[in-house]
């Protein structure tokens, strides 16, 4: 509902759809000139999969944004203990320790799938100021932009 009334203050025209990225990518392949799956992977069951559709929804040189969560010591406590027991800022059990990605993990689904890693940074949260900046360290949460390359197919063969 907030997304629907910032567009309809905005006055833009916007197609929301409640669906799964393999979903759209029955009816969307190759439509789009940049993908984001922004704060999701971590939360999905097969998260290869989701890169992977993400992969088909893009056009050849198109640009995919991915950002999750980091697995380790740092981000556990950052993420769960902080972030869901001490300060409330989510509900208990939104995340599952398991389920966070390294980046190395993130960067081998990503590049089985024909994508190959522009960037990648990190997302800092300060719980006062209640604002994201972009930085160093990786550890806790991370973006990461990557270019899709053109498949054989898409090459004409010429790789």
């Amino acid at each position: 509902n907030v997304a629907r009334l910032h567009a309809i203050a905005n006055n833009v025209e916007i197609d929301y759809q409640h669906t799964t990225v393999e979903a759209l990518l029955e009816k969307e392949e190759s439509s789009f000139d940049v993908v984001c799956c922004l704060e999701m992977l971590e939360h999905v069951p097969d998260p290869a999969s989701a890169i992977e559709a993400c992969s088909k929804l893009v056009r050849p040189g198109g640009s995919i944004f991915f950002s999750t969560i980091n697995r380790n010591l740092k981000s556990f406590v950052f993420a769960i203990v902080g972030a869901e027991y001490v300060l409330s800022l989510l509900p208990r059990g939104t995340h599952d320790y398991k389920k966070f990605i390294r980046p190395s993990e993130l960067d081998g689904w990503a590049r089985s799938a024909r994508l190959s890693l522009s960037s990648i940074t990190g997302m800092h949260y300060n719980p006062i100021t209640k604002r994201y900046t972009l930085g160093d360290g990786v550890d806790v949460n991370y973006l990461c932009h990557y270019s899709s390359l053109a498949t054989p197919e898409q090459n004409h063969g010429d790789f």
